[in-house]
């Protein structure tokens, strides 16, 4: 029985215990099982290495000695604990063991461990179904056989595949296409020993590939000292533990002898600024979680102009501001709202333009993260230090015969063959790329000069009003003060009637700058709307619901923009008007 179908006769085993319910029950449980035998056979590695090399686990709870199965003297195999034991020992023994009495303190492997099982569990009920599960396991998984650990690379992938169909767990996953061709983009490169973070790793996609990455980038001259330095290049934080879990184990699979850079927290929950230069890497990069909102404490210290619950923006705000060495480079997966989206998110995409060189958007057609979302996805590619100038966008399409993405017709990494042929280098500013019917530019600086041009009068003429409104202000506290101690009734009389004159031409002069700066904001922000279409295809005729819903609330958003456009333009003209006359 090969690999794949072996994973899929445990499952099948684990689907008739009482204990466990749903798919990613089924990948937790699996998981820690592997993990533990994964460990115990890199732990006979290392100990070959290393004669003096002590197991961070208790002598008990290794699986060699409980799982494990032995031979006795006739050759017959058979296990070491019987099953009507096997479910007390795991509950009441092993876990407490390992997520309990763990010191995290005394190496990063214990550290590892303590994290990998503080929140794991033990669905099953069954002893003797939880022995099917270790045999099979026993029968078929030897990581000292370098063909099997191959293997075991593509089968552990499809477990993560199979996330994708298990309820909200499929967040945690990428496409494998899509992970291997941000980071061949971003392109970390080992001999500069680029640190690489992905604070949202889930189950380590991003990880795994830019591992992938560097190793390609080994010469069969490498020196230890480069295949030891690819371990403490890739650092990954990730808050949930199912997927923490599977990250882990990923990593062992990937040859990290200690993943202990692989921590398990909740990026957005640290202090901003608690984040210091000494976290800053080389290049971030991420599929944040996006639709989704955290708590009201979480984010609570970040600055009031860039403070949000909405996660993909907070995670923009930070790796702008704190996870980027000056001209560090980031691949960000964001979904078209983030791209469209005004408020908050104007401000944090007025941020990355200021600060980062935003040069490349792809855009993915619907599906690609389906079934877990159907919503719209880009994929960012920015360098920190210098200020957009020019945007290329490149619209990626379906291959031949597609009209979506499904999990049993993912998006392959083939497909990404045309955006790699056009892709050119950064080093030069891209000056080889070419528009096409799928890529077209935005020159975002002059579109950025001409609004601020325009908007300029507007917000100089806000400004002046403002002055103005509190100059009156400094005449009313001088009125007030004369009214001190005053007992003359027609003199306070004369006083107040002069106080409310002043606050009225006050508020109205406040009113007339609130009109001005909004004038100008009209003019202004419209720029930071990102959701550009492709200019160089005309735009296929459709009769899909859903595509028609989405041109219609186009419409009415045009409809909108053009009306208070107007109302800009009359309150900027009622403005000078009422100005011209002294009011």
């Amino acid at each position: 029985m090969n690999l794949s179908s072996t994973i899929k006769s445990i499952q099948d085993i684990m689907r008739k215990d009482d204990g466990v319910d749903g798919d990613a029950q089924r990948i937790g449980q699996l998981t820690w099982m592997l993990f533990l035998k994964i460990f115990d056979q890199r732990e006979e590695e290392w100990e070959d290495d290393s004669p003096t090399y002590k197991s961070p686990l208790p002598k008990r709870f290794r699986w060699r000695n409980w799982a494990a199965y032995t031979t006795d003297a006739a050759g017959k195999r058979k296990p070491q604990m019987a099953p009507n034991e096997l479910i007390s020992f795991v509950n009441n023994e092993l876990f407490p063991a390992l997520s309990e009495q763990i010191d995290p303190g005394r190496s990063p492997q214990h550290r590892v461990i303590k994290q990998v099982f503080e929140d794991s569990h033990n669905y099953m009920k069954s002893g003797p179904l939880m022995l099917g599960v270790i045999e099979k396991l026993e029968e078929v998984i030897n990581f000292h056989d370098f063909k099997t650990r191959a293997q075991l690379g593509d089968v552990y992938e499809q477990i993560l595949n199979d996330l994708r169909a298990a309820g909200n767990a499929g967040e945690f996953y990428t496409p494998r296409a899509i992970t291997q061709f941000m980071v061949a983009q971003a392109n970390p490169r080992l001999a500069k020993r680029e640190t690489v973070l992905d604070p949202a790793c889930g189950t380590g996609g991003f990880l795994t590939a830019t591992i992938d990455n560097f190793r390609r980038q080994l010469s069969t001259k490498a020196s230890a000292k480069d295949k030891r330095a690819i371990e403490e290049l890739i650092r990954g934080i990730e808050k949930k533990q199912l997927p923490h879990l599977l990250c882990t184990t990923n990593m062992l699979l990937h040859g990290i002898d200690v993943p202990s850079q692989i921590t398990r927290e909740n990026t957005l929950s640290k202090g901003w600024n608690d984040w210091t230069r000494s976290d800053r890497v080389d290049c971030v990069i991420t599929n944040p979680p996006f639709g989704g909102f955290e708590e009201d404490t979480v984010g609570g210290t970040f600055p009031p102009d860039l403070r949000t619950r909405e996660t993909a923006d907070m995670f923009i705000a930070l790796i702008v501001k704190k996870l980027l060495k000056d001209h560090g480079r980031a691949a960000v997966v964001l979904p078209d709202g983030f791209l469209f989206g005004e408020g908050i998110k104007g401000k944090l995409k007025e941020l990355l333009l200021r600060e980062c060189n935003l040069h490349t958007i792809i855009r993915l057609p619907k599906g690609v993260f389906a079934p877990y979302t159907s919503i719209k996805t880009n994929l960012l590619f920015f360098t920190k230090g210098e200020p957009t100038e020019m945007i290329w966008f490149y619209e990626h399409p379906y291959p031949p015969g597609y009209k979506s993405y499904s999990k049993t017709k993912p998006i392959r990494l083939e497909e990404f063959k045309l955006e790699q042929e056009w892709w050119g280098n950064e080093a030069n500013d891209f000056i080889d790329r070419e528009e096409n019917e799928l890529a077209w530019k935005v020159n975002f600086k002059a579109k950025r000069e001409q609004a601020e041009s325009a908007a300029q009068p507007h917000w100089h003429r806000a400004e002046e009003l403002s002055n103005k409104a509190s100059a009156l202000d400094d005449k009313v506290r001088e009125q007030k003060s004369r009214m001190n101690g005053s007992t003359d009734d027609a003199r306070r009389k004369d006083i107040t009637a002069a106080i409310e004159q002043l606050h009225l031409e006050s508020e109205t002069l406040r009113q007339q700058a609130r009109d001005a700066q909004a004038a100008g904001d009209r003019l202004y922000w419209p720029i930071y709307n990102l959701d550009i279409k492709n200019p160089n295809t005309p735009e296929a005729e459709s009769h899909d619901p859903d595509v028609l819903l989405e041109k219609y609330k186009n419409v009415l958003g045009e409809v909108e923009e053009t009306q208070n456009q107007l109302k800009g333009a009359l309150a900027a003209a009622l403005a000078s008007h009422f100005a011209s006359r002294g009011l």
